[in-house]
C-alpha cells in the first residue's frame, strides 16, 4: 500500500484536520467508534479523507449530548433511514435549545434594564406618576390562605413559569386589594405577579388598570413596611387623593444584589382613585 498517492492520511494528518489528538482517534478506534480505514503490517494506521464526514457526525452528536455508547449503538446500525431520524431528532432539541437560550438571553436583558434603571432612582422620593397599562400573569388566589398552603401556591408559580416559559426577568411581585392595605393587612396579598411585555396566546392574563399611581420605595425587610406605608398615605392625604383598587408591590434590591434584608428595596404602587385624581 503506497501513501504517495495522497489518498491516505496517517494518524496524526487524520488527527491535525479533525482538530483532536491522536489519543482521541486510538480511543474511538479501541471502541469500534471510528477505525482506520487500513493498517499495515508494521502497525501504521491510516484514514480516508472520506471518513472526515464520519468524525465530524460523531462530534457533532457528541456535542449535543449523545453519549458514546448511544453513538456506537448507531455505527453498528447505520442505514438512511436511521440517520434521517436521527437527524430530524437531533434538530428538534437544537430547536428547544435555541428558545431556552433566547428565554435567557431576554431574562438578562431585562435584568440588565431594571438594576440600571435602579441606580439612577432616589428611593427617598414619593412621587404621583402616571403608569401604562401592564399585563401580568397571575398565581392563584392567596388571600387569607395558611403558611403551609402560601408556600404550594409560591412552588405551583414557580413551576408554572418554568414549564411555559414565562419567567420574563422582571422581578416577582405581589397584589394587595385595597380593603387589606385599608386596615393594615399589608402582607394579606391577593395574588403574585410576573409582568409579561409580550404575553403569549392561551394563557390568562391580567391587566393592571393604566393612570396614577403613589411610587414610594421601602428600605429593609417586610416587617417594618407599615411604616412606609404611612409615609405614602401621608403624602396621599397631602395631595387630596384616595387609594385605588390594587396596590402593587415589587423587589427593587433582593438577596440577588444584596446580602443583609435591612438593605433591600421594594417599590410600592398604589393605585390612585380615577375620581380623586381628576381634579390633579
Amino acid at each position: 500500500m503506497e501513501k504517495k498517492n495522497g489518498k491516505y492520511l496517517t494518524t496524526g494528518e487524520f488527527a491535525k484536520l479533525c482538530k483532536v489528538n491522536k489519543q482521541t482517534l486510538f480511543y474511538y478506534d479501541q471502541i469500534g467508534l471510528l477505525s482506520p480505514i487500513l493498517k499495515n503490517e508494521k502497525g501504521y494506521r491510516y484514514y480516508s479523507i472520506h471518513q472526515i464526514e464520519l468524525f465530524f457526525v460523531i462530534d457533532l452528536l457528541k456535542d449535543l449530548d449523545m453519549s458514546l455508547n448511544d453513538i456506537q449503538l448507531y455505527m453498528q446500525n447505520k442505514s438512511p433511514e436511521r440517520y434521517l431520524t436521527l437527524m430530524y431528532q437531533k434538530k428538534e432539541e437544537i430547536m428547544k435549545k435555541r428558545q431556552e437560550i433566547e428565554m435567557k438571553e431576554k431574562f438578562i436583558e431585562a435584568q440588565i434594564a431594571l438594576i440600571e434603571e435602579a441606580s439612577h432612582l432616589d428611593f427617598n422620593q414619593v412621587a404621583l406618576e402616571p403608569l401604562p397599562e401592564a399585563t401580568l400573569y397571575l398565581s392563584k388566589n392567596i388571600e387569607n390562605i395558611t403558611e403551609e398552603d402560601f408556600v404550594e401556591v409560591v412552588s405551583d408559580f414557580l413551576n408554572e413559569l418554568n414549564e411555559s416559559h414565562l419567567d420574563t426577568g422582571y422581578p416577582i411581585g405581589v397584589i394587595t386589594k385595597r380593603e387589606q392595605v385599608l386596615k393594615g393587612e399589608y402582607r394579606n396579598y391577593s395574588y403574585l405577579y410576573i409582568e409579561q411585555p409580550n404575553p403569549k396566546e392561551g394563557y390568562p392574563y391580567f391587566r393592571s388598570v393604566k393612570g396614577n399611581f403613589i411610587i414610594g420605595y421601602h428600605i429593609g425587610d417586610e416587617t417594618t413596611i407599615h411604616d412606609t406605608y404611612k409615609r405614602l398615605f401621608l403624602e396621599m392625604e397631602r395631595l387630596n387623593v384616595n387609594i385605588g383598587e390594587y396596590v402593587f408591590e415589587e423587589y427593587i434590591y433582593d438577596s440577588v444584589v444584596k446580602n443583609h434584608k435591612e438593605h433591600y428595596v421594594t417599590k410600592i404602587m398604589i393605585q390612585v382613585d380615577p375620581s380623586s385624581s381628576d381634579e390633579l
